[in-house]
Parts: C-alpha cells; sequence; structure tokens
C-alpha cells in the first residue's frame, strides 16, 4: 500500500486522510498544535465541496450540526436588496450549501479519521520543519521526529514550512490594506433562518449567518464579519482578541428593520482579529514526492465562501491523481496540473471582489441608495458577475451536477 504523510490536520488534510485511506492507502497526519483545539467561527462549504464530502461519508454529520444555506442575499449600507439567489440544494444543485462552526466542521473530520484510521491517525506537536528526499522515499522532519513516506502531503497552512523550502524568496504575505473582525452572537433569527447576507461596500462591509438551527427559545448562532481599512498590526494571527470598540461606530447606523447589525456586534461574547492576506499563486506545487495542498498552495482572500471549499476538491484530486498514476511523481504532476490554475485564477478574481464586486458597484453608482437597483445595475450584469465566479471558482450548476453524476454511474 502507498504510504502517505500529511503535514497538517486542519480540513485538507483531514478530507485528504479519509479521501487516500478509502482507497487502501496507508496515511499518517502529522499537526504542529500539541492538542486538539476547537477554533475558529463560522465557515461556508459550497456545493462542490459537499459532494465530495458527501462521497467522503460525512456529510450527514455536517448537515446535523449545522444550517443549510437557502439564499444568498447582497444589501447596500442603507439595507435596500442589491441582488440575492438560492444556493444549493435551493437553486437545484444536486448538493446544499453548508454554514457551520469550523470548529465543528474539523471535529466531524477528525472523528470520522479516528474511527477509521485508529486513534493514533493524528500525531499533535509533530511540526514539519524540512523534508528530505531518498532514493524512492520522502522524510518529513519535525522537531523531535522523522517519518519516512511514498508521498509528503503539506497541508501546513499559509505559514508552510514546506512552501518555505521550495520558495525562500516568497516574502511575506499580501496584506490587502483591509482587517475582518469575526465572532458569534447568539441571536434571533433573521429573513428566512437561513439566509447569508452580505452588506455595504468593499471599504466597509459586514457578512452574517446563522450557524446554528434555532434552539427552543427561538435564538441561534450567527456568524458575522465586519470590514475595514487598516494599518497591519499582527499578521495572520487567527485568535488575536480585540476590543470591538475599535471598529462598532463604523456600523453604529446599521439598524434595518431585517437585521440589527450594531447588536449583533454588541452580542458576542468574544471578537477576533484576521488580516486580509493571500500570496501570489505559484508556478508549481509538486517537487518530486512531495506537493502542497490547500492553504499551504493557494491561500487566498476570504471572499466568495471558498477557502476551506478549494482545500476539499484539492483533496479529492490529489488521491484521484495517486489512484491513477503509474508513479508517485507523475501523480503529483497531475494533480498540480489540474488543481493549480484554478485556483490561481481565484486568487487573483477575489483580489478583485469576487461576486461581491455587485455591492462596490452599488455604492459608486448610487452611495445614497436607490428606489429601483435595475436603474442602477441591470439585472443581467449582477447575473454575469455571479455566473462569472460560479465558473472561476468551479461550482457552476452545470460542472457539480455532471460531477455528481458521474459518481453514481
Amino acid at each position: 500500500a502507498l504510504r502517505i504523510i500529511i503535514a497538517g490536520a486542519g480540513i485538507g488534510g483531514l478530507a485528504t486522510a479519509l479521501a487516500a485511506h478509502a482507497t487502501g492507502m496507508k496515511v499518517q497526519l502529522i499537526e504542529a498544535v500539541p492538542s486538539i483545539q476547537r477554533l475558529g467561527v463560522g465557515i461556508n462549504l459550497l456545493p462542490h465541496s459537499t459532494r465530495v464530502l458527501g462521497n467522503l461519508g460525512v456529510l450527514d454529520d455536517l448537515l446535523a450540526a449545522g444550517v443549510q444555506t437557502r439564499e444568498l442575499v447582497y444589501f447596500n449600507k442603507h439595507g435596500q436588496r442589491i441582488w440575492g439567489e438560492p444556493r444549493g440544494l435551493h437553486a437545484g444543485y444536486p448538493t446544499p450549501q453548508i454554514s457551520l462552526s469550523r470548529g465543528i466542521l474539523q471535529e466531524v473530520l477528525r472523528n470520522h479519521v479516528f474511527e477509521r484510521i485508529g486513534p493514533n491517525a493524528v500525531l499533535h506537536g509533530q511540526k514539519l520543519i524540512d523534508f528530505e528526499v531518498g532514493t524512492g522515499s520522502i522524510t518529513a522532519v519535525t522537531e523531535t521526529d522523522r517519518f519516512e513516506a511514498d508521498a509528503l502531503i503539506a497541508a501546513d497552512g499559509i505559514h508552510s514550512a514546506a512552501r518555505w523550502k521550495l520558495y525562500p524568496d516568497q516574502g511575506e504575505a499580501n496584506y490587502s490594506g483591509r482587517v475582518l473582525w469575526r465572532a458569534v452572537t447568539r441571536a434571533k433569527p433573521f429573513l428566512t433562518a437561513e439566509t447569508m447576507v452580505m452588506i455595504g461596500y468593499q471599504d466597509c462591509k459586514f457578512v452574517a449567518y446563522p450557524i446554528s438551527a434555532p434552539d427552543a427559545d427561538g435564538y441561534q448562532q450567527i456568524n458575522w464579519i465586519a470590514e475595514r481599512p487598516r494599518p497591519l498590526a499582527a499578521r495572520e494571527d487567527w485568535n488575536r482578541l480585540v476590543d470591538r470598540e475599535t471598529f462598532a461606530p463604523d456600523f453604529a447606523s446599521w439598524r434595518y428593520d431585517w437585521l440589527d447589525v450594531p447588536a449583533l456586534i454588541a452580542g458576542a461574547e468574544a471578537v477576533y482579529e484576521y488580516p486580509m492576506v493571500d500570496r501570489d499563486p505559484l508556478p508549481r506545487w509538486s517537487h518530486g514526492r512531495m506537493t502542497l495542498l490547500g492553504d499551504a498552495a493557494h491561500p487566498m482572500f476570504p471572499i466568495g465562501s471558498n477557502g476551506a471549499s478549494q482545500a476539499i476538491l484539492d483533496a479529492e484530486a490529489l488521491v484521484e491523481a495517486l489512484v491513477a498514476g503509474k508513479d508517485v511523481e507523475r501523480a503529483l504532476v497531475a494533480y498540480d496540473d489540474l488543481r493549480r490554475p484554478p485556483t490561481g485564477a481565484i486568487i487573483l478574481s477575489n483580489r478583485q471582489n469576487g461576486p461581491e464586486q455587485c455591492m462596490q458597484i452599488a455604492e459608486e453608482r448610487a452611495p445614497a441608495g436607490f428606489a429601483d437597483i435595475e436603474e442602477v445595475i441591470p439585472r443581467i450584469e449582477l447575473e454575469e458577475i455571479s455566473a462569472r465566479y460560479k465558473q472561476i471558482a468551479g461550482f457552476s450548476k452545470a460542472v457539480v451536477t455532471a460531477k455528481a453524476a458521474a459518481a453514481t454511474e
């Protein structure tokens, strides 16, 4: 059996482990953090990734833990609707869009890894610091140990040690000039109780969506993100707790009859700051018996709800290439050739605001608001923005439906 080492037990690494194990490969995950933590706030899984998660047998657990997103709606800063569309099954996809806690998503994937591969499938406190290529094998080197395998998958995030070794001149991540403040608030449902909203424009934006079904008291967990330009304080630090007063005044007037943004901000237990960074697309990910996956390969601005979904698509493509390939090195090149161009296109599209362009256009053309959105942005222009991003990101309905159909044949 093919032996693979996966550095990083995040979403991409865990999905790769499940996919590889299902084909009979021998899998070992190594993870830098010393113990399991339930980190992060909300996350979205788009239909192209839930198709993969369905094939991995984890979809039911995720649906039970999260919310099946019914629609995505864009509003201007005055709370006027710009554009909306059904999502997932509600849009006729064969698989749902799911909003849930990032920590729960990782927990579900990890539980399945432990059940199927064994209790030692993930070794903690093992940060990848180097790799050594042997004849017919590769060794992952951590601070305390060495792990030999047939292939090394570096899914070790934006600070990937493997990526630094391959590209020592890559420099710091690119800072967008904007900061995200993220939190979860228990609040009354808004709109359909399964709606994702984006409000404002590029330099002043608020996103909110539920990540759990309403409880008996009628309240549900609502994930939200506020975004504003700021000078850079700390780089890519997921767990930087901040005082909400640093940004709340910018959203003080955003009270609408369908959502009270200031109340949502005030109601959060803890607010985390996250600088919006990405890295330039690489010329290649695969070098001999090692390759990059997920944020190690293609860290992108969190626009279009796409980062985790792309890591899950990487996992599927990588394992399919290893199964189909005559040898490991050629298989990793095939994976690279398949996944690198589309993810590079998403990185560049997200720098242009991806599908959120409609909010910026509305702000530029009608900053004081509008009586009729059609007079500001014709419907066909809105539809084109939406369709173009789905095409770039690989979740046009035709593509997802065709792949789902092919799997059942």
